[in-house]
């Protein structure tokens, strides 16, 4: 038997490739449905080598009959669409930041905590976490359990399409002008993103931290462990797919270069590729349309008392969003309905 799915939010970047990866990893769905705003409603997007479905409208959409509903508009989208989905009988998998902090609702990576989505029954709601926390804590967790991880400093290194297409139009045309003598303006970002990098992601809180910067810390802690300290510097650079990061750890208990590589090599959706010498790491270009969670620069750091450092790539859209949701999916049918 199979399922009836909703994808919310089907014309955005994510919901593109929620779409192309449902087709891709051939779910077990009986009928997909494409929903977003009522601007798009009769258009048309791709389900993959599958072909082709028109686009419904989310507001007028009745849930009735919907198993599982992958959703990624935005999270004032969401603070009034999932819930309605989840009152009709779905299960409601939330890509946006509305829903993650509620405990009621289980915030989810396979790889890292897939018991959790045992909790979906509160709110009939799982939530995917921010695309920079999901590859970092798919590379802490072997490392996490290894040598127990006391303190985490990241620097990310976040290409546009995290913002959405426009964000990546922006990029496109910012770098088109340069080379033609001409000036445009910044409209997504509060810098222009060509040639430069922007140390800004989502709104200012009252620490003097991002937003963006917040998600990574209390995102990290409702995931992996709650006495896990995490600090991180957000930065969006001009790059089109694939976030980075710079990743430096506090451990418990020491970890040689070679044991870490090991228990990462070893560890489900992470892939090491830490060769030393040039070109024997991984950059986000390469990672585009890759599902995995990629390693590099493993090494020890000796400023501090058993210290640790990583460089670690993927793909934004696919792990840090889409793919990710899909695998709870999967999850889900597999153990929970």
């Amino acid at each position: 038997m199979g399922y009836r799915v909703a994808v919310v939010g089907a014309t955005g970047n994510v919901g593109r490739e929620m779409l192309q990866i449902l087709a891709e990893r051939n779910f077990p769905a009986d009928d997909v449905v494409a929903l977003a705003s009522a601007r798009s409603a009769g258009k048309q997007t791709s389900f993959g080598d599958r072909g082709v479905l028109k686009v419904h409208d989310l507001a007028k959409f009745d849930f009735k009959g919907i198993d599982i509903v992958l959703s990624s508009p935005g999270a004032k989208v969401s603070a009034e669409h999932s819930p309605r989905a989840a009152k009709a009988g779905a299960v409601v998998i939330d890509n946006t930041s509305y829903w993650r902090m509620d405990p009621d609702v289980p915030l989810v990576v396979p790889e890292v905590n897939a018991p959790a989505i045992a909790g979906y029954k509160g709110r009939g709601i799982i939530a995917n976490p921010n695309c920079s926390t999901i590859q970092m804590v798919t590379a802490l967790k072997p490392i996490h359990e290894a040598a127990t991880i006391k303190r985490v400093v990241v620097a990310t290194y976040q290409s546009t399409s995290g913002a959405g297409k426009e964000a990546m139009d922006e990029l496109l045309n910012q770098t088109k002008s340069f080379f033609v003598n001409q000036t445009l303006e910044a409209k997504k970002f509060t810098k222009n993103i060509a040639f430069n990098v922007i140390p800004h992601i989502d709104v200012f809180m009252e620490d003097g931290s991002t937003k963006e910067e917040w998600k990574m810390v209390v995102e990290t802690k409702k995931i992996l462990d709650p006495k896990i300290k995490v600090h991180a510097t957000c930065v969006r650079v001009p790059t089109f797919i694939g976030h980075a990061e710079s990743v430096n750890l506090e451990l418990e208990r020491p970890l040689e270069e070679d044991d870490a590589r090991r228990v990462l090599a070893a560890a489900p959706g992470v892939l090491v590729v830490d060769r030393r010498e040039p070109g024997g790491y991984i950059t986000p270009q390469e990672v585009t349309g890759q599902d995995g969670v990629f390693v590099s620069r493993v090494r020890v750091d000796p400023t501090v008392e058993n210290g640790l450092a990583l460089w670690v790539v993927s793909d934004n859209l696919r792990k840090g969003a889409a793919l990710n949701a899909i695998q709870i999916a999967e999850e889900l049918v597999k153990s929970y309905i």
